[in-house]
């Protein structure tokens, strides 16, 4: 059993670093400008006019339909449509293409609810005193509101970041060789699906007790400069 475990874990650790860690980090990272841009669009009410008004609107009712859309369905039947079924369209994307697209617009939907949220909970006087002072929407933005909702919306963006290291595991069923797909070739070569899935499992958990930390970690620092800061 040892062996079996020790000579695995190679290939194991390989597509680790080589899919998984880095498909988690860039669809988060896209997923995280998408969300914020998102959100944005969902909590600002900019004075347009009556025609840049209803344009405003309708833009909002089309985003707001994207956030339902990929909140309502599931992941693995999002990577599916965009694999599988816009090539039926002529639109064919490589497996890890569409998988970041997936994972993107996925964590893009989610995320955006957080960010909307934690925006939201920042105190309107804090618009009316930057306003007051003169300080642009931009300004106001970027030197008030965004670091107050930033520590709002760490713990469950972290939450939300580890969740996607799992759901990485997903990818294998669009052909990408990340570490779970690499254990069912592995089991398909040696006879032992129990043993390999759980070696697998237990990469999983060691991966996510790190992130875990580095969360903790980063509440930790942004409430001393919260703190700091009120002082």
């Amino acid at each position: 059993m040892l062996e079996i475990i020790t000579s695995s874990l190679p290939s194991l650790l390989t597509a680790m670093v080589k899919f998984t860690i880095p498909l988690a980090l860039i669809s988060f990272a896209f997923g995280m400008v998408i969300a914020f841009i998102v959100a944005l669009i969902r909590t600002l009410k900019p004075n347009l006019g009556p025609v840049g008004h209803a344009a405003w609107v309708s833009f909002r009712a089309v985003i707001s339909f994207y956030v339902w859309a990929f909140r309502s369905t599931p992941l693995l039947v999002q990577l599916f449509i965009i694999f599988f079924g816009l090539p039926s369209v002529g639109i064919k994307l490589a497996p890890f293409i569409a998988a970041l697209i997936g994972f993107s617009l996925n964590m893009g939907a989610y995320g955006s609810e957080t960010i909307r949220a934690a925006l939201q909970s920042v105190n309107e006087d804090q618009w009316e005193a930057a306003y007051t002072l003169g300080f642009s929407t931009p300004q106001t933005l970027w030197h008030f509101i965004i670091p107050q909702a930033l520590r709002t919306a760490l713990p469950p963006l972290s939450n939300e970041f580890i969740g996607l290291v799992k759901d990485t595991s997903l990818a294998s069923t669009i052909t990408i060789a990340e570490m779970f797909q690499v254990s069912q070739q592995i089991a398909a070569q040696n006879f032992e699906p129990l043993l390999m899935y759980m070696e697998v499992a237990v990469l999983y958990a060691i991966l996510c007790s790190i992130l875990n930390v580095l969360q903790h970690y980063l509440e930790k620092r942004s409430s001393r400069y919260l703190k700091g800061a009120a002082n």
